[in-house]
């Protein structure tokens, strides 16, 4: 018994080169449809975190035209991030201080704004004033997170100048170094025709209308960066005496003009992922987004580099009496702790505010004009406590 003959499809019985056409088309249209199902899941998760806006970030600042510095949306909030009336990130603030309130002003750059933790409240400036309210419970205290992406040293003594000087700090907190590093670096980079503008400047047409193509090329790049991270071929001669003086220059700038508006200064040593003590493959892991901005540089140099502005940051403190934060090794050098090279998650942000807050309460001048200012409101200090986490918070 033989089989019924195969009765063909209308698909079938078209011409090879017809079916050729539709099946590439089917394919185009499947393909399509899975790139726009990825960049509305790239976009749809970029719109829960920072309250839809497209590239995240960068659009909770804009550039002020009076001074060209960036400045934070006023009365703006984006996901987790809530701006005050006055472009801070931090509890809304009045200008005048009532008698017996200590402000604590925070200047720096993305890494003080903390733009990548969940919360306002988990930023480690707003850590380190609840640490400081746990350890002296009748303290009258506010604070002011001036910190802004991109941000260098000079960028934030423009800043104190024409903005925050009015609000009479009482203690200048200052974390500043990476921005400064890129900056100072890129210069020398430029000059040794290595980079003929700065890495963002690369994204390419597609990466700044698609999200997803924009986080493709980038993560591409920052991959390509890492496996040549130990050649010597297109890197920077590095002068580091003139790496030192540039921000020596600027960081001694910010601290005395910081030492004219506020009663105390003090200055935090920068705390990066990348460490001396790490395995090569440790370090190519926590070096990864510095290389995507300074390409031109080699780990090395970039560890060099680090290590030389915080002993510049040691020395500055040294030399004009500011209080000294150091211990940077003190949050653990992981991706529990950092979200890339110099970025903190919930835990780097506690971590971070933990070794702030320790130095601020061993510090005896800080000691001395807390109690100053709780006198002045009739009250007395209590017994001190020890600065922990909040209990949600421990992993």
């Amino acid at each position: 018994m033989s089989d019924a003959p195969h009765r063909r499809s209308r698909f079938e019985r078209l011409p090879a080169w017809q079916r050729g056409v539709i099946l590439c088309a089917t394919t185009l249209v499947i393909g399509v449809l899975v790139l726009l199902a990825a960049e509305a899941a790239v976009r749809i998760r970029n719109q829960i975190r920072y309250g839809g806006t497209f590239w995240g970030v960068d659009q909770t600042y804009e550039k002020d035209p009076a001074t060209g510095l960036r400045m934070p949306i006023p009365e703006s909030r984006f996901g987790p991030i809530a701006i005050n009336s006055y472009g801070f990130r931090s509890p809304p603030i009045t200008i005048e201080k009532p008698v017996g309130r200590l402000r604590i002003a925070f200047l720096g750059g993305s890494t003080t704004y903390c733009a990548e933790v969940s919360s306002n409240a988990m930023t480690w400036p707003a850590l380190v004033v609840t640490a400081l309210r746990r350890h002296w419970p009748r303290l009258d205290v506010d604070y002011i997170n001036a910190g802004v992406p991109g941000y260098t040293a000079a960028d934030s003594l423009r800043r104190l100048k024409l903005q925050l000087a009015r609000f009479a700090p009482d203690i200048i907190v200052i974390y500043q170094s990476t921005n400064d590093l890129e900056a100072n670096a890129y210069r020398q980079a430029h000059r040794q025709g290595l980079a003929a503008r700065h890495q963002e400047q690369t994204i390419g047409w597609l990466g700044r209308h698609s999200l997803l193509a924009y986080l493709v090329e980038k993560n591409l790049e920052v991959m390509s960066l890492q496996r040549r991270a130990t050649a010597d071929t297109g890197k920077l001669r590095l002068d580091m005496p003139r790496l030192d003086a540039a921000f020596r220059h600027d960081y001694t700038r910010l601290v005395a003009a910081s030492q004219h508006i506020g009663r105390i200064v003090v200055t935090v040593t920068f705390a990066p992922r990348l460490r001396r003590s790490q395995s090569p493959t440790e370090r190519k892991a926590a070096a990864a987004t510095a290389l995507y901005y300074m390409p031109y540089m080699t780990i090395a140099d970039l560890l060099a580099g680090y290590e030389q502005y915080n002993t510049v940051i040691r020395e500055v403190a040294a030399a004009t009496g500011a209080v000294l934060v150091g211990d940077e090794d003190a949050i653990p050098a992981d991706a529990r702790h950092y979200t890339d090279s110099v970025h903190f998650t919930d835990a780097g942000s506690m971590a971070m505010a933990q070794r702030v807050a320790r130095a601020l309460i061993a510090a005896p001048s800080v000691a001395a004009l807390i109690e100053q200012d709780i006198a002045a409101t009739g009250q007395r200090p209590s017994s001190p406590e020890t600065v922990r986490e909040p209990a949600g918070n421990r992993g």
